[in-house]
């Protein structure tokens, strides 16, 4: 007979049963739910940095081994037998860990207990899964009853995703700003600046349903869209008209931020943005733009002080190029693996210098010339350049003609004069330039000489009768050139030719001075470089002195990178701890084994390097360049963090927006920067009102779910150049040299060089901020106010500040003040009623009418100010500076500044 019984639960008991049934079937996972717990609790002395008791949680290969007690810390599928868990749990305060810490929490153990119950498996971080398709959320299942339509409301996939999370967490999204607002903020985010009343007006009288994207479109195509990009950009590539470090010297590279203003403006996509600034010069005949864009790593600082050694500060701006190469592209803190595996992330120390050795073989060392540059001609001296690229093209053909003209637009490869050793009666005159008294010498260690039948060196001497020999192999081997130096014009280098008759192969030369007619302790002359050169193809005197005349021509300078050839191929290693003094092992160009392979068809440089970061498997380029646009678009990242998305970074607060995002990216937008920031700003996630009801207060402050539309404080740059803009002063003049606009006195203290703030005369002074002079050590005051970068080092992320030192500036600083005078004589301007007149000047600013509160608060102010001018007449000439230099225009003038002020003004709303 068979038995049957019937159990009943009731509903919440029988609830409860399935809730602990789903839970224990759902597996605990590594990346959410344990990696937090360990590195917050024990990879500090248990991972990339400590490795106590030979016991690492980095990597499950070392987890799982022995540790140094000989017991196994983790046995997959037995807790009970792991030390790990023992440890973890034990009462003993000499067992228990994390040592002399507080215990882990009940729920801790019991996550960690039951990983390794489920075979203590490793998970991928997020991040370092390569993004794949992600399907739209679809609007239609939505079960929240959201305060708007959502079938009108959402414009594009973006708001499907924003809604989507928005009904996980119970909030409704916002109607649209107002017209006003609208337009102000899409063009304080396009281009920088507000837009003008009648371009306002115009858009808020058209009732077209095209007309907000018909102004998306006009932005984009706007020229001045490229000037607000830029400024964004130049913050990453650590861009500065100086060299940094004590000496913080003038640097020619005003071009290349010329180069990313057009790169932005036109539209270049991501991928050749990419591959032009890393590795432009190894492209097939790289153009004169591509060159340029290589000083991307050229604004690395560079130390001209006496005394310091070269190598040492080449390694430091190696060392900076592979750590900023890594947080522009991939939001990864590879600095910390200079010394020691990641602590946090799957990137192992040797890694670390595998990614150096990409960089390492660039020709730059660290010069006070800052070779390697290009070479910008004058037009006279251009068409003589491309005289000599015709004659040797038909003498010997186009690679010889590739190779001359490279010489002669970069002076590479050439060699600089610490590569000299064993010096007597010399020196390297101010740890630069090679020196040599008379009868001295020094040597010039393994040329290949092979072919090379020219020395060419560029010296100056302050004295006649100085010659040099170059011996081959020793001091007193047979002689291979001799040269009788000329005394130079003061300050004047000059490049001559001399023959060489060396034997074929590698040679030590021995270079020996003389000058019978100085003294004993002054040095011959002085050789910035040489350069050693085979014949000038066709045997021509008057191509060998155009070629002459062309290495001596006056040309501006702009620092570059230039491949090594084979010749000067140096070798990476490791340094052991970061110490660059301290080399390890040899290592050889390669990526880390946790992300996506290095592509088989693409060189070990670094052209091949940047086509890695461009793989459609790299996992963080894609995603990071979309977090990047959507912090500058909307205030913060989908992932707060910018510069870091390991595990240690805030979790994304859209992870399937982001990951759709970047796909689109990558295969519909063909890396189109210009199509991503139009999805953006097309959404009706971004076109919400800003403004913050009691509930959004309670339950998203942040606005990390995107109830609101954004408001945030304007970039240093915008504050300064809204103000010009207000008071129509700000120039339409694009490109060239910075320009130095006011600057209180005393700001700069070059002592040694005597080097002085000079302001700029007529419109530059008033130009847009992206063109103002940055002097690394001295950066300009007023936009250091609002958390402009000083340049030193990439930025990936300015952190807003509201301090009462930028009120300061803004109500103080001779440039606002200037540019509020100008606003005052706009008001005026055929009006007569002041209360006319700031209505005007509020409308010019901020395209609306002004609030009556604010005008009432206004025209007390004009009020005040007007009684205080009229009984001080001296004080409102000097205020009003014009040939109407009434007590009203002052008075105008001091209500045109305080408005300036106004919170709504300084802020994107």
């Amino acid at each position: 007979m068979r038995w049957r019984s019937k159990i009943f639960f009731s509903g919440p008991l029988f609830l409860a049963i399935l809730c602990v049934t789903a839970c224990r079937e759902k597996k605990v996972d590594f990346s959410t739910q344990v990696k937090p717990i360990l590195n917050k609790h024990c990879i500090s002395c248990h991972g990339g940095v400590k490795r106590n008791a030979n016991f690492s949680l980095l990597f499950r290969s070392e987890a799982l081994d022995t540790a140094e007690s000989g017991k196994t810390p983790i046995i997959p599928g037995h807790p009970e037998q792991s030390e790990f868990v023992r440890r973890i749990t034990s009462n003993d305060p000499e067992v228990r860990m994390p040592y002399k810490e507080h215990p882990l929490s009940k729920e801790d153990i019991e996550t960690l207990r039951q990983w390794i119950k489920e075979g203590a498996e490793w998970g991928d971080h997020w991040a370092y899964i390569a993004p794949k398709a992600t399907e739209v959320p679809n609007l239609k299942e939505a079960q929240s009853g959201f305060s708007v339509d959502v079938g009108t409301w959402a414009k594009n996939e973006v708001d499907h995703f924003v809604l989507d999370k928005l009904e996980k967490e119970k909030l409704s999204p916002s109607p649209e700003a107002d017209k006003a607002t609208l337009i102000r903020r899409v063009y304080l985010d396009l281009i920088g600046l507000p837009p003008t009343p009648e371009q306002a007006s115009r858009f808020i009288k058209d009732p077209s349903p095209k007309a907000y994207e018909t102004v998306v479109d006009e932005l984009l195509a706007s020229p001045q869209f490229g000037e607000k990009w830029a400024s964004w950009w130049l913050d990453m590539a650590r861009y500065s008209d100086t060299k940094g470090y004590e000496r913080d010297v003038g640097r020619t590279i005003w071009r290349y931020r010329d180069w990313v203003i057009n790169a932005f403006n036109k539209d270049m996509p991501f991928d050749q943005f990419t591959v032009e600034q890393l590795a432009g010069d190894l492209l097939p005949h790289p153009t004169d733009d591509q060159l340029i864009a290589t000083a991307f790593h050229r604004n690395t600082m560079n130390n001209d002080e006496g005394g310091t050694e070269d190598e040492e500060f080449r390694v430091a701006a190696l060392i900076d190029r592979v750590s900023t190469t890594w947080q522009v592209w991939q939001s990864t803190t590879m600095a910390c693996v200079q010394c020691h595996t990641h602590p946090y992330d799957p990137f192992l120390h040797d890694e670390y210098y595998k990614s150096m050795a990409f960089f390492n073989n660039s020709r730059d060392e660290d010069t006070e010339g800052e070779h390697p540059n290009l070479r910008t001609y004058t037009p006279e001296d251009q068409q003589k350049l491309e005289t000599i690229r015709t004659w040797v093209k038909s003498h010997a053909g186009a690679e010889k003609e590739t190779e001359i003209t490279r010489f002669l637009k970069t002076l590479e490869p050439k060699y600089h004069p610490h590569d000299f050793d064993q010096f007597i009666d010399g020196e390297l005159i101010d740890t630069k330039w090679l020196g040599i008294r008379p009868g001295g010498s020094a040597r010039l260690k393994q040329i290949p000489m092979d072919g090379k039948k020219n020395l060419i060196f560029n010296y100056w001497a302050d004295a006649e009768g100085g010659s040099f020999a170059i011996h081959q192999d020793k001091l007193d081997g047979p002689v291979i050139a001799s040269y009788t130096l000329k005394k130079t014009a003061s300050g004047v280098r000059q490049a001559v030719v001399l023959p060489l008759h060396a034997a074929p192969g590698k040679h030590d030369l021995y270079f020996v001075f003389h000058n019978p007619k100085i003294k004993p302790m002054q040095s011959v002359c002085a050789i910035e470089w040489f350069a050693f050169r085979d014949e000038l193809p066709g045997s021509s005197a008057e191509m060998q002195n155009t070629f002459m005349h062309l290495l001596n021509a006056p040309v501006e300078n702009t620092p570059i990178m230039i491949e090594n050839n084979a010749e000067q191929h140096r070798q990476t290693r490791v340094f052991e701890r970061g110490n660059w003094l301290v080399k390890g092992k040899e290592v050889k160009p390669d990526v880390p084994t946790a992300l996506n392979p290095f592509p088989k068809d693409q060189p070990y440089n670094r052209l091949g390097f940047a086509h890695w970061l461009l793989d459609k498997q790299n996992p963080l380029t894609a995603r990071t360049m979309v977090n990047r646009f959507w912090e500058q678009i909307f205030g913060a990242g989908i992932v707060e963090t910018l510069e870091d998305f390991g595990t240690q970074s805030a979790a994304p607060t859209h992870q399937e927006l982001l990951d759709w995002m970047a796909l689109r990216f990558m295969n519909e937008d063909q890396w189109s920067m210009k199509k991503l920031i139009k999805t953006m700003v097309m959404s009706a996630t971004y076109r919400q009102d800003s403004r913050l009801t009691p509930e959004l207060l309670e339950k998203d402050p942040g606005n990390r779910w995107l109830a609101r539309g954004p408001r945030v404080r304007l970039s240093s740059e915008q504050v300064r150049d809204q103000a010009l803009f207000a008071g129509g002063m700000l120039s339409k003049k694009m490109f060239g040299k910075s320009v130095m606009p006011y600057q209180p006195d005393g700001i700069w203290s070059s002592v040694w060089s005597g080097e002085y703030w000079k302001e700029s005369e007529g419109e530059d002074q008033y130009r847009r901020s992206v063109y103002t002079y940055i002097k690394r050590t001295s950066p300009y005051p007023s936009m250091m106010m609002f958390d402009g970068s000083s340049r030193e080092v990439c930025v990936i992320r300015r952190i807003r500040t509201n301090t009462p030192l930028q009120a300061l500036v803004t109500l103080n600083d001779s440039s606002y003040v200037v540019a509020a005078r100008g606003l005052a004589l706009r008001m005026m301007k055929d009006r007569t009623d002041p209360k006319d007149q700031i209505k005007a000047g509020y409308s010019m600013i901020l395209v609306k009418d002004m609030p009556v509160q604010k005008l009432t608060v206004m025209n007390r102010l004009y009020d005040e100010a007007l009684k205080e001018y009229l009984k001080n007449k001296d004080a409102a000439r000097k205020l009003a500076a014009t040939a109407n230099d009434s007590p009203q225009l002052a008075a105008m003038t001091v209500v045109a500044n305080a408005m300036l002020n106004l919170d709504e003004v300084l802020t994107k709303e």
